[in-house]
């Protein structure tokens, strides 16, 4: 059995989209809009609808500069939420942390998956976690430092290369922690420690992170290195974000987190059906 096959049902299809709910009210896109949990639940509701593949919950901001909330805070945040979008929404239910705290209440509220940006970093009980939970997708996300420092963390020599590397040593320290392989996706942290050139470096080279074997993830959604290519800020970045998406796609990613989902599916099926005709039926007649 092939890695790809027991990342559920969702890597089935072409391609899946990881819809966010930010329960935050400092992340640089839409902090504050979903702070509340009536809020964060819309937002899901309407993302779902929207047709997302996956819902990711998060309730501290990840954003450079971000100060760190407390576990209590972040818990407070995302479960309330987490347990009314599992009765809403059928697909899988992310949650957005760096603590195995937080993750072990999530899971038990609903929560399938760990989307941990510190890719176990920040927290060496979280391999032990995912471990044990047999049944738990973990995502893990290349970053050095954290959101408040990680800025100061981008000095590379090769970029591609150093990523990957210190990727994959945390993809091992979670199967030597007896997370099995099939249970991990990955993620070269688009945006994390990274400067807009190492950004674009990066997705013209994700290939060699596809070659892995691991399902790759990309978040670019209305990042700033779209914004530095664009000169646009962060609510007029949307067909910059697809852009990338399109070259990530064609590099292999086949996850994708993103802000706008309809526009992101709408996009991802023309593209995909252009591109990749022996994957489409619709249009092969």
């Amino acid at each position: 059995m092939g890695i790809r096959s027991a990342i559920t049902n969702v890597l089935n299809k072409h391609y899946a989209l990881m819809g966010i709910v930010n329960v935050t009210p400092d992340s640089f896109y839409d902090g504050g809009r979903y702070a509340t949990a009536d809020a964060a639940v819309e937002q899901g509701i309407r993302l779902a609808a929207e047709g997302t593949d996956i819902l990711d919950i998060g309730g501290a901001s990840s954003r450079p500069g971000a100060r760190a909330v407390s576990p209590e805070e972040e818990v407070e945040r995302v479960l309330p939420v987490i347990r009314r979008l599992e009765k809403e929404f059928k697909g899988p239910i992310s949650v957005d942390t760096t603590r195995s705290s937080v993750a072990r209440q999530a899971l038990e509220a609903g929560a399938t998956w760990i989307n941990d940006i510190s890719a176990g970093r920040a927290d060496p009980l979280m391999p032990l976690l995912v471990a044990a939970e047999g049944k738990c997708i973990v995502v893990l996300m290349h970053m050095r430092g954290t959101p408040e420092t990680m800025q100061s963390f981008s000095q590379y020599g090769d970029v591609v290369a150093e990523v990957k590397q210190e990727l994959l040593a945390s993809v091992n320290a979670f199967v030597k922690a007896g997370v099995n392989r099939e249970r991990i996706v990955i993620d070269p942290g688009i945006g994390f420690a990274k400067t807009a050139e190492q950004n674009v470096a990066l997705l013209r080279h994700l290939d060699a992170f596809v070659k892995t074997g691991y399902p790759v993830l990309v978040g670019t959604s209305r990042k700033s290195f779209i914004g530095r290519l664009t000169d646009r800020e962060a609510p007029e970045r949307l067909w910059g974000t697809l852009g990338s998406i399109a070259s990530a796609f064609l590099h292999g990613a086949r996850i994708f987190r993103v802000h706008d989902v309809a526009a992101a599916r709408d996009f991802l099926t023309v593209f995909s059906a252009i591109e990749q005709p022996e994957i489409h039926n619709d249009c092969n007649g």
